[in-house]
């Protein structure tokens, strides 16, 4: 297969999912308070903990835009174990990054990174939430996110997601929900389309050149086991990737021969955290903090990606075959038809032609 058709076929496997995803994920803006959040994660212990994680899961955010939120519990009373939770399993999973995961990982993938997620935020929160408590420096959370941002190279993009979401739907009951759903789909096809969008076609290339290019009996051998999962969680933990956008980067390992659970690890990693992240991590909450929280994603990662090998070997499942037989659930129109919405939405002058004649979505 050539390059070009590999990224097309990803591409087009890809698109109508993801905007499955994002029409989710602008409901989910619309109907879902910052305030509701505060209440529903508040106390302390392992119930709070677990709601955080299950809550923040399909939340539309990526590691950089969950830091206001997150911080916003934190000082607003909630203790740090749910307030690590929420920063963990926002970004490891969303609505968007779940639907693309089945599309171009297949169903078993795709449940299992949505309960990865979810229990390494619950892990993760429990280590942090034993540790002696740190006093929280003055200031917004707008600036500290923002400046965290900007030193360890967050785009403007996700900035401005962040301050919308920490912002978001503070006058909710008052307007109309006709009104919140415009406003919260809008968000999810300008805000984080853009945040993405780079990102995502740096993550089809790179999945194009793994299945196009790479033997696979060459990352077969090297891609599994211990060592492998250790060295794609060290990888990992300080990118700036996205959940959307690192699942064509996964897409490409599995298909080049990359066992599930290294595949996995990746998937835990690369999203739920960033330099931006562990930066303010550290800052609000101290250096004891900061190494369980980097503990518990390290140690939750790679034990989940154990299991997962383990369960896939137990069944016998063949997720390359489960990959080819999501492809053939959609006609090929459909595909295409996907695909070109999505460019016209993600390339901005294309959009702001479009919105010449659907004002709202400017």
């Amino acid at each position: 297969m050539s390059l070009l058709n590999a990224i097309l076929a990803v591409a087009l496997s890809a698109a109508p999912w993801l905007l499955l995803g994002l029409v989710m994920a602008g409901l989910i803006k619309a109907l879902v308070s910052e305030a509701l959040l505060n209440r529903w994660v508040g106390g302390q212990g392992l119930g709070s903990i677990a709601r955080a994680a299950v809550i923040g899961a399909p939340l539309p955010l990526c590691s950089c835009g969950a830091i206001p939120t997150a911080l916003a519990m934190y000082r607003g009373g909630a203790s740090r174990g749910p307030a690590t939770a929420f920063l963990i399993g926002t970004p490891g999973i969303g609505v968007d990054s779940l639907a693309i995961t089945y599309a171009l990982l297949g169903p078993f993938m795709a449940v299992a990174r949505a309960i990865s997620a979810v229990l390494t935020a619950i892990v993760t929160g429990l280590l942090v939430g034993r540790t002696a408590p740190a006093s929280a420096p003055a200031g917004t959370v707008q600036a500290s996110g923002s400046e965290d941002e900007t030193e360890s190279g967050c785009g403007s993009g996700c900035a401005s997601g962040c301050n919308d979401t920490s912002e978001a739907n503070n006058g909710a009951p008052a307007q109309r929900l006709s009104a919140r759903l415009a406003g919260g789909l809008r968000y999810a096809f300008t805000d984080i389309l853009d945040d993405i969008s780079l990102w995502l076609l740096v993550g089809l290339l790179v999945a194009g050149v793994l299945i196009a290019l790479v033997p696979p009996q060459q990352l077969g051998e090297l891609g599994s086991g211990l060592w492998a999962m250790l060295l794609m969680a060290v990888i990992g933990i300080p990118l700036y990737m996205c959940a959307t956008a690192a699942t064509p980067i996964a897409a490409g390992l599995l298909l080049a021969g990359v066992s599930p659970g290294t595949v996995l690890v990746f998937l835990v990693a690369a999203p739920v955290t960033s330099l931006a992240t562990l930066g303010v991590f550290r800052r609000e909450m101290g250096n004891r903090a900061l190494l369980a929280y980097l503990a518990g994603i390290l140690a939750g990662a790679v034990l989940l990606g154990l299991g997962v090998d383990a369960v896939a070997r137990w069944w016998q499942l063949d997720v390359t075959r489960q990959i080819e037989t999501v492809g053939e659930l959609l006609p090929a129109w459909i595909e295409w038809l996907g695909l070109i919405v999505l460019v016209g939405l993600a390339v901005k002058p294309l959009r702001r032609a479009l919105a010449s004649h659907l004002p709202r979505l400017a």
